[in-house]
């Protein structure tokens, strides 16, 4: 196969195992290049920066952050806090209607 796929001039050959198909080596890993331990991603960090610095691009970063947001208009935010307090209303009722029937069920199984 890796015959005829040379004779057809593209020169690539066909992967033999599902890893290589996958961009996987099939061979062991690397092991490094021989500089005690040390990597590229470790030697490729900044050096570290002031406290007041980082706070900074903190703040900047979330003000950068907010102006993405998607606020919500007045309609939308009226109705959402409409929602939230019917809602909690009805959680509200449902608890105290459930500690209702324990609490006489309690006070049937144990008397006064």
């Amino acid at each position: 196969m890796t015959e005829e796929r040379e004779a057809s001039g593209d020169g690539r050959e066909r992967p033999s195992t599902a890893a290589d198909r996958r961009g996987r080596r099939s061979g062991p890993a690397p092991t490094g290049d021989g500089r005690g331990g040390r990597s590229a991603v470790r030697e490729a960090r900044p050096a570290r920066v002031s406290l007041f610095s980082r706070i900074a691009r903190f703040l900047r970063e979330v003000v950068a952050e907010l102006r993405k947001v998607i606020w919500p208009t007045r309609k939308q935010q009226v109705t959402y806090t409409i929602v939230v307090l019917v809602f909690v209303s009805f959680m509200v009722a449902l608890v105290w209607l459930l500690d209702l029937v324990f609490a006489q069920g309690v006070l049937f199984l144990f008397g006064t």
